[in-house]
């Protein structure tokens, strides 16, 4: 079957994509969306693209959180979970959490911690360094922990911890936890995890800070019961929109009602350590998507990337402005620093994976040395390069450990257990889009081999050039502050849930002008009204720039996706630019 014509009959970009606009079909149920709805095209074009029916946009467009929050009780282990918790709680036993050192599991631990403290309960915070320890429970700390409380709470970890767990004599642990567990569990008192074997799925896209939050619904409706009022979760909503960003969760169903009400919650600017860490990194409009998954969540981090680990949990926690502002700055300096390590690691495993072949179904690179911190951010950078599940491995004595980061329809998290239990790996394990993994240095070519067979079975092998996905065409005269609010309203925009994409057709440069050594800002139109302002970063570093600058008046093809500067008090449309094309 032969593919449908490209959109504007780009066939080759100058970045190299074919540029693929709305179907035929797509376009039939945008004009039936539009006379039912009324709603501008442009949006009626994101919502058919994201499924939504006529009947369902009014929902979709508003969604409700008490509408999409699920019984947390349908989750196996609930009870048990929730009751132990309170059981805790109420008699004032010594509870200690264990979290993972990323920001899902420090906004995971921040969760507990900010509950407990409105109950008037202190509780052990432990992460586990990265180098010394590595991801998850391990044996003596179990062990010292069990010695010295009663319960122990796991989140964003301990599914696959059964030795660890077994280790916590005198202790009840419970696992709150979202990635993919086993065909046995650990012997703790409970195991929350959407992705256990025995679950339906239906929640398996919830991050880990999404599980505790659920479980606290179930522990404040337990206390309601009892006639007490539970600590206010709907103002703990901003953590859990920061995990699911951050972790690259899907913002579809509940995650995009979590993220959506968590960003209203961010804007009021509540929560000591995130507005502290906001400012430093000097965010001056209202928190989005973008501000989560690259301003703070880095940032928070960093700590357990290439400093102290429970740096982000204890800024993510405290209500104390003082110690909100050393964590801040101390996580300021550690991402400057984490960036420096980041840029070595990232130009040595692009040129051993370009000398390797960036055509296959996995993208990989070991080192010597690299440090664990930076490897899943250099992966997720060869992944964007090359649309191709990446695993990068630092190497250090016999053993190597890396991170795995991939891309949509492939299930990374599966093919790495896989390995683990055909003894490829000495360990390994994650969720779809994202995977840890410890491997025996003589076995890595073998491992990474058989981990390219078992992704190309799922189809990594087969994907071509990148297309470029346009959800329509516009008039540059069309282009509001209003039209971007009313799109807008679909969203959050991140993982699983683009952020819509237009075309301008045969437009002229009207002004530009460079903006540092790589940036570009200039102004377009059609010739029929007033130009709209385009800004694209990093112009210079590849075609675009070249492109814009010398094309003087001659027609060209834009495509990017809207937004609003704010900037000096003013408020105004603006198109980010991400490819063009020649007439």
């Amino acid at each position: 079957m032969s593919p449908s014509p490209a959109f504007l009959n780009v066939e080759h970009s100058a970045t190299g994509r074919r540029w693929v606009g709305p179907t035929v079909e797509a376009d039939r149920l945008s004009e039936a969306m539009v006379q039912e709805t009324r709603l501008p095209m442009a949006l009626a074009r994101v919502l058919v693209a994201r499924g939504v029916a006529p009947a369902e946009a009014a929902q979709f467009l508003e969604p409700q959180l008490r509408d999409l929050l699920p019984d947390p009780r349908s989750l196996k282990d609930m009870n048990a979970a929730a009751s132990r918790f309170l059981k805790a709680v109420n008699s004032r036993e010594r509870i200690a959490v264990f979290a993972d050192y990323d920001v899902d599991g420090g906004a995971s631990a921040a969760l507990l911690l900010t509950w407990l403290r409105a109950m008037q309960v202190k509780a052990t915070l432990y992460i586990p360094d990265r180098i010394d320890e590595g991801y998850g429970p391990n044996v003596p700390a179990m062990r010292d922990l069990s010695a010295a409380h009663d319960l122990i709470i796991c989140v964003d970890c301990g599914t696959l911890s059964h030795d660890p767990i077994a280790a916590a004599q005198g202790a009840d642990v419970i696992v709150l936890d979202h990635h993919l567990g086993g065909e046995t569990l650990p012997p703790a008192l409970a195991v929350v995890n959407p992705n256990r074997q025995d679950e339906t799925g239906d929640l398996g896209h919830l991050c880990a800070a999404s599980v505790v939050f659920l479980m606290l619904v179930e522990a404040n409706r337990l206390l309601r019961d009892a006639d007490i009022t539970g600590p206010d979760l709907m103002a703990m909503l901003d953590l859990v929109a920061l995990a699911t960003v951050a972790d690259v969760a899907p913002l579809i169903g509940l995650n995009r009602a979590f993220v959506r009400q968590g960003l209203k919650v961010m804007a009021r600017r509540e929560r000591v350590g995130l507005t502290t860490l906001a400012d430093i990194a000097r965010m001056d409009q209202a928190p989005t998507p973008y501000h989560l998954g690259f301003l703070l969540g880095p940032r928070i981090n960093a700590g357990g990337r290439i400093g102290a680990a429970d740096l982000g949990a204890r800024l993510l926690a405290t209500d104390d402005p003082r110690e909100a502002r050393v964590l801040a700055e101390r996580l300021d300096d550690l991402n400057t620093e984490r960036r420096d390590i980041e840029l070595q690691v990232r130009n040595a495993a692009m040129a051993q994976a370009e000398m390797r072949g960036l055509d296959t179904p996995l993208v990989w690179a070991a080192g010597e040395g690299w440090h664990p911190g930076v490897v899943g951010i250099v992966a997720a950078r060869l992944k964007e390069a090359t649309n191709r599940p990446a695993v990068v491995i630092g190497l250090d004595g016999d053993e190597g450990k890396g991170s795995g980061r991939s891309v949509s329809g492939i299930d990374l998290g599966a093919s790495i257990q896989r390995l683990a239990a055909e003894g490829l790996l000495i360990k390994g394990g994650g969720h779809k889009m994202a995977a840890g993994l410890t491997v025996a240095r003589d076995r890595l070519e073998e491992a990474m081999t058989r981990l390219s067979e078992l992704l190309a079975r799922q189809g990594a092998g087969a994907m071509g050039p990148r297309d470029l996905r346009l959800d329509g065409l516009l008039m540059p005269g069309a282009v509001t502050t209003t039209l971007i609010e009313d799109i807008e309203r679909s969203g959050p925009f991140g993982q699983g849930a683009p952020a819509p994409r237009f075309a301008f057709a045969s437009v002229t440069i009207t002004f530009l002008r460079r903006i540092g050594e790589s940036h570009l800002r200039f102004g377009f139109s059609d010739g029929t009204g007033n130009p709209v302002e385009a800004i694209a970063f990093g112009a210079f570093d590849g075609p675009l720039g070249p492109l814009i600058e010398t094309h003087g008046r001659l027609p060209l093809h834009l495509a990017g996706r809207l937004e609003i500067n704010h900037w000096g008090g003013r408020s105004k449309p603006q198109l980010r630019l991400e490819d063009a094309a020649r007439v």
